[in-house]
C-alpha cells in the first residue's frame, strides 16, 4: 500500500510499513522513514510506484488550464477529487486527482486552501487583482533580465544610471534596478562597483565622490531657499578708537573675525577680538536658523565650498573692510611690557574695518624678522600692511607668549614640523568637473600670520567659555582629559579642560557664520553680554537642555562627516596631481607597522599609504608607486630603497597625530549591495 500525504507544505509519496488508528508509518523512497498523520494523507493507493505517480501527476498539473478549472469548479467548498471529476472526466484517474491536488494547492490566486485536500475558488475581483500583480511581476521581472544583460555586455540602462547611488548605499532590496544590479554581478562574477564602472554607470571618479557625498548628506540639493536677513534693530554703540583687520585667505568670504590694538606706547595694551554678530539678528527657531542647523557648518573641499548660510546672509554680517560692522568684542588688557593679562570685558558694537588682510598674499612680507625689527624693510611691502605693522608686531609678540604659556599647561611643545597644504585648481569658476589642473603648495604650521589668528581665536574661545561657565550659562564645548594616548577630544556642555590646547576651557565662538556651534555660543554669550549674572533665566539654552543635546548630537556626526569628505577630496586631488605632474616615486617616512607592510607618508604631499613589507618605524624610504584607483582613493607602494636611519623623535611625533592621520588612508568603499542574498537586509560588502 502507498499514500500520498502533505507534510510541510509539500506533498510526498511512499510505502506504507504500519498503521494505527490515527497515523501511519511510513517509509519514502529514500529509505527514509517518517510518522504521518491519517489526517495528512490524501491518496490510498496500490500502483504505480509513489515516483512515477508523482512525475506524472506534475505533468498532467502542468498542462491544465487554471482559467478553465476556475469556471469548473463548483462554488462553496470541495475536494480535489471533485474538481477532477469535473475537468478531466467522470472517473479520473489516480494521476488525474493528484494533478488537480497539485494544480489546485499551487494557484492560491485562484483556489483557496480550505482543509487537507480541500479547497474554494477565489472571489472573481481578488482573482481578477491576483492575476494582474502576476502579469505586472513577469513584466518586471523580464525588466530586471534585460537590464542584468545589458550591464553584463557593459551598458548602463539609464534607470539604474539615475539610482545609482541609492543602489550602492540605501538600496531597496525589492527594486528592479537593485535587482538587476545583483544579477548581473553574480553572472558576471564581478564586483558591483566595478561592474558599474565597466558600464559606464559612473561619470567620472570625482563625479562618483561629489554625487555620493551629495546623496547622503544634501539629497534635496545644496540651494537655499529665498531668505531675506533681518536686520540688526540694536543701537550698537560705535567702538571708538578701534581699527580693526582680519586676516584670512584670499577665498573667505564669510569673515567672522577681526583684531585690533589700542593703547601701544602707554604701558596698557587693549586688544580687541571682534566676531561678527549674526547672533544680535538671528534667533533659535527662525527660518534661517533652520537652514543653519540642518547643515550645522559649512563644508570645504580644494576649489568649493557649500556654505552654511547663504551668500545674502552672510554678506549681511561678514566684516568687510570699509565700514562699521556689528560685533561680539573680547578686549582684554595686557600690561605693554610684562604682557600679562590685566582683565577684559565683552560688548556688543559696531566695528570700524580698515583692512581685509590676505595671508596668502602677505606671507612672504609679514615673516618674523619683519615683525620682529622695525628697521627691517622689504621692498613689496602693501601700505595696508605697512599701516598696521605696529599692531601686527605687538599681536605676534603676544601670540609667541600666549602659546608659551599653554604650552606649560600642555606640558610639552606643539609639533609644528609638518607644513599644510593648499590646493588650487587652475582656472576653476564654481562646482570642479574633477578634471581641473592641480597645485600644491605648502604653508609651514605656525607661520606668523597663522600664529596671531590662532592664538587670538584661543583666547577669546577660552574666555568667553570660562565666562560662561562662571555665569552658569551651558554653551557647547570642546574638551580632553589628557594627552594620553587613545583620549580624543570630545564635544559637551560643561566647561572641562582642554588639555590638547592647554586651556581651562573652550567653547568654539569665534566662527559663527561658518559653524552651528558657534552660532549657538554666540547667543549664549550675547545673553551673557547683557544680562550678566542673570544670564542664565535670559539665555535661549538653559542648563540641561534637551535642544542643546540634540544640537551638539547633530554637529558632531556633520562635522566629522564634514571633514572626511574634505579629507577624501584632498587625497583625490593629491593623486590626481601625481598623475598630471607623471610622479612615479616618493621619499617618505615609515610611521606605522600594519599587516604585511607599513604606513608611509610622503615628505612633499599630504599623503599616506601602504607598501609592502616590514618596514622600521621613523625611517625615510623611496618608494615606487603602484596603480592610482581614484574610485577607492587607493594607491600602494614598493620600496626601492632605505635612505637613512630613524630619527630618534619620529616615533614620539608619530604618536601624537598617528589617529589624525590614519583617516587619510584609503580602503575598500563600503557599499550596500548584498550578493548572497538579494532578499537579505542590508549589508555593507567592499566593493
Amino acid at each position: 500500500m502507498f499514500v500520498l500525504f502533505e507534510e510541510a507544505g509539500k506533498y510526498l509519496g511512499g510505502r506504507v510499513l504500519s498503521e494505527a488508528e490515527a497515523s501511519a508509518q511510513v517509509e519514502l523512497d529514500t529509505g527514509k522513514r517518517v510518522k504521518v498523520k491519517g489526517a495528512n494523507i490524501v491518496l490510498r493507493f496500490e500502483k504505480p510506484a509513489p515516483a512515477e505517480l508523482i512525475a506524472e501527476a506534475r505533468a498532467l498539473a502542468a498542462a491544465m488550464d487554471l482559467d478553465l478549472a476556475w469556471e469548473f469548479a463548483p462554488e462553496g467548498e470541495f475536494g480535489f477529487g471533485d474538481l477532477a471529476s469535473d475537468y478531466f472526466s467522470d472517473k479520473p484517474t489516480l494521476a488525474q486527482q493528484a494533478a488537480a491536488l497539485f494544480a489546485l494547492f499551487e494557484a492560491p490566486h485562484y483556489f483557496r486552501r480550505a482543509g487537507k485536500g480541500r479547497f474554494k475558488k477565489a472571489p472573481a475581483e481578488i482573482l481578477q487583482q491576483a492575476l494582474a500583480a502576476i502579469e505586472k511581476k513577469k513584466v518586471i521581472q523580464a525588466q530586471i533580465v534585460e537590464w542584468a544583460g545589458q550591464l553584463a555586455e557593459g551598458v548602463c540602462p539609464p534607470p539604474i544610471r539615475e539610482q545609482l547611488y541609492k543602489i550602492l548605499f540605501k538600496p531597496d532590496k525589492n527594486a528592479p534596478e537593485y535587482k538587476a544590479v545583483v544579477d548581473a554581478a553574480r553572472a558576471t562574477q564581478r564586483p558591483p562597483l566595478d561592474l558599474l564602472e565597466r558600464a559606464g554607470a559612473i561619470d567620472s571618479p570625482y563625479q562618483f565622490h561629489w554625487r555620493r557625498f551629495l546623496f547622503e548628506n544634501f539629497p534635496k540639493g545644496t540651494g537655499f531657499p529665498a531668505l531675506a536677513a533681518p536686520a540688526i534693530v540694536d543701537d550698537l554703540p560705535l567702538a571708538v578708537g578701534v581699527e580693526a583687520f582680519s586676516i584670512d585667505d584670499s577665498q573667505t568670504t564669510e569673515i567672522d573675525d577681526a583684531l585690533s590694538v589700542q593703547g601701544l606706547g602707554s604701558g596698557t595694551v587693549t586688544v580687541g577680538i571682534h566676531i561678527a554678530a549674526p547672533g544680535l539678528a538671528l534667533t533659535p527657531g527662525s527660518p534661517i536658523d533652520q537652514v543653519a542647523r540642518n547643515r550645522m557648518s559649512t563644508v570645504y573641499m580644494p576649489g568649493y565650498k557649500i556654505t552654511m548660510l547663504p551668500d545674502e546672509v552672510v554678506n549681511a554680517y561678514t566684516l568687510l573692510e570699509g565700514g562699521d560692522r556689528p560685533a561680539v568684542s573680547l578686549y582684554v588688557r595686557f600690561d605693554e611690557a610684562t604682557l600679562e593679562l590685566q582683565s577684559s570685558e565683552t560688548k556688543l558694537e559696531r566695528v570700524p574695518i580698515v583692512a581685509n588682510l590676505r595671508h596668502d598674499q602677505l606671507d612672504s612680507v609679514i615673516t618674523q624678522p619683519w615683525l620682529e625689527d622695525a628697521s627691517f624693510t622689504s621692498g613689496n611691502t602693501p601700505e595696508a600692511a605697512a599701516k598696521l605693522r605696529a599692531p601686527l608686531s605687538f599681536l605676534f609678540r603676544l601670540a609667541k607668549q600666549l602659546k608659551a604659556q599653554r604650552e606649560v599647561v600642555r606640558g610639552k611643545p606643539e609639533n609644528f614640523n609638518r607644513p599644510d597644504y593648499n590646493f588650487r585648481l587652475v582656472g576653476n569658476e564654481g562646482e570642479p568637473n574633477g578634471n581641473e589642473q592641480v597645485q600644491i603648495t605648502t604653508r609651514q604650521r605656525g607661520a606668523p600670520l597663522d600664529l596671531i589668528v590662532s592664538e587670538a581665536m584661543i583666547l577669546a574661545n577660552s574666555s568667553w567659555g570660562g565666562w560662561l561657565g562662571e555665569l552658569g550659562v551651558p554653551g557647547l564645548y570642546r574638551s580632553q582629559a589628557s594627552l594620553a594616548p587613545g583620549i580624543k577630544v570630545r564635544m559637551g556642555t560643561r566647561a572641562l579642560p582642554h588639555a590638547g590646547l592647554g586651556v581651562k576651557s573652550y567653547a568654539w565662538s569665534t566662527s559663527p557664520l561658518r559653524r552651528y556651534t558657534d552660532l549657538v555660543n554666540q547667543w549664549q554669550i550675547i545673553a551673557a553680554a547683557r544680562h550678566g549674572k542673570t544670564a542664565a533665566l535670559a539665555a535661549p539654552f538653559k542648563p540641561k537642555d534637551a535642544d542643546l543635546f540634540s544640537i551638539l548630537s547633530g554637529f558632531d556626526a556633520a562635522y566629522a562627516t564634514y571633514n572626511g569628505y574634505q579629507g577624501g577630496m584632498e587625497r583625490f586631488w593629491t593623486l590626481k596631481y601625481l598623475q598630471q605632474q607623471g610622479i612615479t616615486e616618493l621619499e617618505a617616512t615609515v610611521i606605522k607597522d600594519i599587516q604585511n607592510g607599513a604606513l608611509v607618508r610622503a615628505d612633499t604631499l599630504p599623503l599616506v599609504f601602504p607598501v609592502a613589507g616590514q618596514q622600521e618605524r621613523g625611517a625615510r624610504l623611496r618608494v615606487k608607486l603602484g596603480e592610482i584607483d581614484e574610485i577607492a582613493l587607493d594607491v600602494h607602494g614598493t620600496v626601492l630603497e632605505r635612505l637613512d636611519a630613524p630619527k630618534a623623535d619620529a616615533a614620539a611625533e608619530e604618536e601624537e597625530s598617528g589617529d589624525e592621520e590614519l583617516e587619510e588612508v584609503a580602503g575598500p568603499i563600503a557599499i550596500a549591495v548584498d550578493l548572497t542574498d538579494s532578499e537579505a537586509a542590508p549589508e555593507n560588502t567592499p566593493a
